[in-house]
């Protein structure tokens, strides 16, 4: 019996979404429970105590009631949500490239271009403080860098690693099919373009919220 499925989420969030992509191209029923962290819906007592104690979404949650378990970290739970599927490739080179894709995400792309998406977009520039702001030229700069080295990745590959979508693509997807609200100019980059493309027609593919 396949255990029950549910996203602990943010639906603006494009760590959310990357587990909701996975579970949809793998076909996977999941469940969805959404907090609104500008509200501090993940920082509440109840939150800390029984879905994360880091106070962050997203959340795997796997069953339900006593013996549910939670699993936090976007990558994490789509690798919990991916294994055995093709989406991880059998090949060991193939498999550890996969994921040196998937840390640059977390570690030089999600850190700046996903960070300017959340200030500008839902925070407003107006609203940060002197020291956000001051980082703002730092973070475009390290952001543009990042997406510099997909494209030409890009430019010999249809996918990051392999000739196939793998969970390196649906790791970077997210937040850079919507760089725009960020300030990056996505037409600087038609390798970046050409490949959302091709994620976007997969089959079950599904639009970010």
């Amino acid at each position: 019996m396949v255990e029950a499925l549910t996203l602990h989420e943010d639906p603006r969030s494009g760590n959310c979404f990357k587990i909701k992509l996975t579970a949809a191209l793998l076909g996977l029923p999941l469940a969805c429970r959404a907090y609104d962290i500008m509200k501090g819906e993940t920082r509440t007592s109840e939150f800390l105590a029984t879905v994360n104690a880091n106070g962050r979404i997203p959340v795997l949650q796997i069953g339900e009631g006593e013996t549910a378990r939670f699993l936090p970290e976007s990558n994490a739970a789509c690798w919990y949500l991916a294994h055995g599927s093709a989406l991880i490739p059998a090949d060991r080179f193939a498999q550890a490239d996969m994921l040196r894709w998937m840390f640059f995400e977390q570690y030089s792309h999600e850190p700046n271009v996903a960070t300017l998406r959340f200030w500008l977009r839902f925070v407003g520039e107006a609203n940060l403080s002197e020291q956000q702001r001051g980082q703002i030229m730092a973070k475009r700069m390290a952001g543009c860098a990042a997406l510099d080295l997909m494209n030409r990745h890009l430019a010999d590959h249809a996918f990051f690693a392999g000739p196939a979508v793998t969970l390196a693509d649906i790791a970077l997807f997210p937040y850079t099919h919507v760089a725009e609200e960020g300030g990056f100019g996505l037409g600087d980059y038609p390798n970046v373009t050409a490949w959302i493309a091709r994620v976007q027609a997969l089959p079950g593919f599904i639009a970010m919220d």
